[in-house]
């Protein structure tokens, strides 16, 4: 038996390849495939590869070079954790995701990495760049720079957080590279990667890599999203004594890109004696680049398919879409995997079971603004960021009750009849914007004038009062504009 190893490893081997460059023949790269890459923490060895070295738009996974060249900058004693920053105008003017300080908002390196590590705040990772490279351009210098160092030669940056660019790219591959580096470069501030949640004031808020107290072992890195990237997620897990790096990129929803990265670790660390008849895909340092634009998935992301806006933070189940969703099915299927819980003990669950569960209880990491504090002086540092946020909420809670009925109005009155008189529009005060755009015999300004509130949160309980004008004209139905102040309610509670 020992003997015809070799053969049948040679034999294998040939047939793999001959499959691949059917493979390449006939599809020489599928567009929107995802992008999957397991590899071993350790040694670099390549478990397994499909399309990880096609050039891919990173979105937030940018932040783990942010972490990455900041850090090293902290190690090499350029500057400290308790190193205090300046919020500028162009670090606030950033696209959420963001901690939406003011400009002149001071807080720490070390705070700074917090937040945008667990929240993924795109202003937080502009304050890191100005601060240690000066600017936007001289710090994106700086990570093109250790980018090659490192070997990432599918890698190029143009800002800190993963923000759309044309010249933002890197690859599967590219992201093992930097995952092992951060490790055995940064072992120190590894917790950076894997910290469960923050609190910031009274606002908790979670990591959006959804293995983070859910998948046994995992214990990093970072997620991300543009349309133009799809849901992107680089995981670790260490089990055993052995650390395995999971990439995905491309993934259809939030919870996919965690099932499939659940998927693929699971394989890693469950595979048998038989691991020799595979052939060798060798080290990821060694994957040969594809010279190919990355694919744009923005019309699958975010078309006018989706029912909300797709964005890093999506709670979306798989379980609704029958257990997958999307091309989910590209790391073999969920039945084919199942998952210990926390305790390594049964019962087995679905990875959409799992990444659905709540994750294990954690107390959350505190951050606030200013220098570094302690004792009394960090729980009055505390009280007054949770003070801060209470100042501002009743102005923030006022523009997203009153977009959303505006919102959800639109669809629904869409297909409303245009002969419904002001009676019908009097007990459906839902259809009033439609009834009167179509006929011009309503009044639109004298409706549009009492829902224009004065305060958000009466916006639909002030639609009443066009309904009591036509009623006194000879259609009483006092009962009917109770029925006006239903709609406020459900969009109160979705804000």
């Amino acid at each position: 038996m020992h003997a015809l190893r070799p053969l049948l490893r040679k034999s294998l081997f040939n047939l793999f390849a001959a499959s691949l460059a059917c493979a390449a023949l006939l599809a020489p790269r599928a567009a929107s495939a995802e992008a999957l890459l397991l590899i071993e923490a350790d040694s670099g060895k390549v478990l397994q590869a499909d399309n990880a070295t096609i050039p891919w738009y990173p979105a937030s996974v940018t932040k783990i070079m942010t972490a990455y060249v900041t850090l090293k900058a902290v190690k090499d004693g350029r500057l400290t954790l308790d190193t205090v920053l300046t919020v500028s105008p162009t670090a606030a003017s950033q696209s959420p995701s963001k901690m939406g300080f003011r400009p002149g908002t001071q807080l720490t390196v070390d705070n700074a990495l917090k937040m945008m590590m667990v929240k993924s705040a795109n202003d937080m990772a502009v304050v890191l760049a100005e601060g240690v490279g000066g600017s936007i351009d001289g710090f994106s210098a700086m990570m093109n720079d250790t980018a090659r160092k490192l070997g990432m030669t599918q890698t190029s940056y143009v800002n800190p957080n993963g923000l759309p660019a044309d010249g933002q790219i890197t690859s599967a591959r590219d992201l093992g590279i930097l995952a092992r580096s951060f490790l055995r470069d940064l072992p120190e501030y590894e917790y950076f990667m894997h910290i469960p949640a923050i609190r910031f004031g009274k606002r908790v808020t979670g990591n959006f890599n959804k293995l983070i107290g859910r998948y046994p072992g995992a214990d990093g890195f970072k997620t991300g999203f543009i349309c133009a990237s799809g849901y992107n997620l680089v995981a670790s897990a260490t089990r055993n004594g052995r650390r395995l790096i999971a990439v995905v990129l491309g993934a259809s929803s939030g919870t996919a890109r965690a099932v499939k990265a659940a998927q693929l670790l699971e394989r890693g660390f469950g595979q048998d004696n038989l691991t020799w008849l595979r052939p060798s895909l060798g080290t990821v340092d060694n994957l040969v680049p594809v010279d190919a634009s990355p694919p744009n998935l923005r019309d699958e992301m975010c078309g006018g398919h989706r029912k909300r806006p797709a964005s890093d933070d999506d709670d979306a189940l798989i379980a609704a879409n029958g257990g997958m969703t999307g091309s989910a099915s590209a790391t073999g299927g969920e039945a084919q995997v199942t998952f210990f819980t926390a305790g390594l003990q049964p019962p087995l669950m679905k990875a959409s079971e799992l990444m659905a569960s709540a994750p294990a209880a954690a107390e959350p990491v505190l951050v606030y603004t200013g220098p570094t504090r302690t004792g009394t002086a960090l729980i009055a540092a505390v009280a007054a960021d949770a003070d801060q946020q209470a100042a501002s909420k009743p102005r923030g809670k006022k523009s997203r009750v009153a977009k959303k009925p505006d919102a959800a109005d639109k669809p629904k009155d869409a297909g409303k009849d245009s002969n419904k008189d002001t009676k019908t529009a009097a007990a459906k005060p839902d259809a009033k914007p439609a009834a009167a755009k179509s006929d011009g015999k309503n009044d639109a300004k004298t409706a549009a004038k009492p829902a224009a509130p004065k305060h958000a949160a009466a916006k639909h309980d002030t639609a009443a009062k066009p309904a009591e004008k036509p009623a006194a004209s000879g259609d009483p139905k006092p009962a009917k504009p109770k029925a006006a102040t239903k709609p406020a309610a459900k969009p109160a509670n979705n804000s």
